[in-house]
């Protein structure tokens, strides 16, 4: 009889432990000594940070390298430079066509990437909002498209492209990316779609609004992270695709920057790495600033919408 208090006392303790509202500080305090919190937090940390950027120091410190140090790396070290050059980035805006390579390219991503939203918004809300009949089948579909190698797509594309006149010519990559961006867009904004309250939408259409009203007034704004994360994933994709812009255009002024870097900077087996690295870097300065503007509502559209 004496163990029933006990046992009590022990359920009692349990069931305070995995309360919602029971404190687990408690457990966090391993963190608290520095030695393991520097070999289980901040050594991880640096690993992947180090991993992760130095792919983007290596091209950096290219860019800035004399010519002769670039190959040379016995006599110079490979990791540093004392005398660095900007004659790579000179070289680069005004001895060649970059600038006009640079606005093709954002031309193209803005275009292709704005019709892709607008046309994932639409199939999106029709697939999860309307109900009818094989709704899920229609989306496992559009993205099963997703899945298929667009090298597999761009020789049939190509005909169509130049059947229709629009081979050399940034138009042809406007309408030819949203094939590959319009159905994963579709798959994410259906999925944050279905996190929206429909019962907000209900109300609307009991106070007499139009589904294109609710769409516009309701549904748009409350998905702007998830809008926000597909555009990302859009311009970033239409920024770095390389398939598609090296088989559609072929005149040097038409060029985006990922097939244009390649084709003018390197001469047969010579490559001039400080040029290439200095048109890698500057070409991947408006995708960084992108990120860092929007990096929040990117995370917040992985999380979900509105909460009931």
């Amino acid at each position: 009889m004496t163990d029933l208090p006990t046992r009590s006392i022990d359920l009692k303790a349990v069931l305070s432990a995995s309360s919602p509202t029971a404190d687990h500080s408690e457990g966090m305090s391993y963190l608290q000594s520095v030695p393991r919190r520097i070999v289980t937090l901040y050594l991880p940390l640096a690993i992947i940070v180090v991993i992760l950027l130095f792919p983007f120091y290596w091209m950096a410190l290219t860019s800035v390298k004399p010519d002769e140090q670039l190959l040379d790396m016995e006599t110079y070290s490979p990791f540093w430079t004392w005398s660095p050059t900007f004659k790579h980035f000179h070289k680069l805006l005004f001895e060649s066509y970059y600038p006009h390579w640079l606005w093709n390219t954002m031309y193209v991503a803005v275009c292709a990437t704005v019709l892709s939203i607008f046309a994932s918004v639409l199939a999106a809300y029709a697939i999860v909002r309307l109900r009818y009949k094989g709704a899920n089948l229609v989306g496992g579909l559009i993205f099963l498209a997703y899945l298929v190698p667009p090298s597999i797509l761009f020789i049939p594309l190509a005909t169509v492209v130049y059947q229709y006149g629009l081979f050399d010519s940034p138009l042809a990559l406007i309408l030819t990316y949203p094939t590959i961006l319009i159905p994963f867009s579709t798959w994410l904004l259906m999925g944050y779609f279905k996190t929206i309250p429909f019962e907000l939408e209900e109300c609307a259409l009991i106070d007499g609004a139009s589904r294109w009203q609710i769409l516009i007034k309701i549904v748009v704004p409350l998905a702007i992270p998830g809008l926000i994360s597909a555009f990302i994933f859009c311009f970033t994709l239409c920024w770095n695709e390389f398939i598609y812009a090296l088989t559609f255009l072929q005149s040097t002024s038409n060029k985006t920057v990922p097939v244009a870097i390649v084709n003018e900077f390197v001469d047969g087996d010579i490559y001039r790495w400080g040029s290439l690295m200095a048109g890698a870097l500057a070409g991947s300065l408006p995708l960084v600033i992108l990120y860092a503007f929007f990096v929040e509502h990117y995370v917040s559209a992985m999380t979900g919408a509105v909460k009931e």
